[in-house]
C-alpha cells in the first residue's frame, strides 16, 4: 500500500506529510525545513512521536546531497519540534 501526502499550513506556511516524513515551508523560499519521526510512545491505543529528527536545508536544486542541510537537531515531541522549526525559518527566510 502506498501513502499519499497530505497537505496542511502551519502558522501559515505549507507543511506536507507521508508517512514519517514531514516538509514545513514553501519552496520558494532560500529554506525548507525536513522533519523525520524516528520513534513512537505507545499511550493506550495511540501512537504519539517521541523522537524527531530536524533539518534547515537549502531549497536551491543545484545543492545536492549533504551540502543542503544547514542546521540539524532533534526534539522529543513533535510540538517542540515545530516550535524549533518555525524559528530556524523564521530567522533564515
Amino acid at each position: 500500500m502506498s501513502e499519499t501526502a497530505q497537505k496542511f499550513t502551519y502558522k501559515d506556511r505549507p507543511l506536507v506529510r507521508c508517512g514519517d516524513e514531514m516538509y514545513y515551508g514553501s519552496m520558494e523560499d532560500k529554506f525548507i525545513i525536513y522533519m523525520k519521526i524516528t520513534s513512537y510512545l505507545t499511550l493506550g491505543d495511540i501512537k504519539v512521536p517521541s523522537r524527531i529528527e530536524i533539518q534547515l536545508q537549502y531549497t536551491d536544486p543545484d545543492i545536492k546531497g549533504n551540502n543542503k542541510i544547514v542546521r540539524s537537531g532533534d526534539r522529543d515531541s513533535i510540538s517542540k519540534a515545530f516550535v524549533l522549526a518555525d524559528a530556524w525559518l523564521s530567522r533564515s527566510n
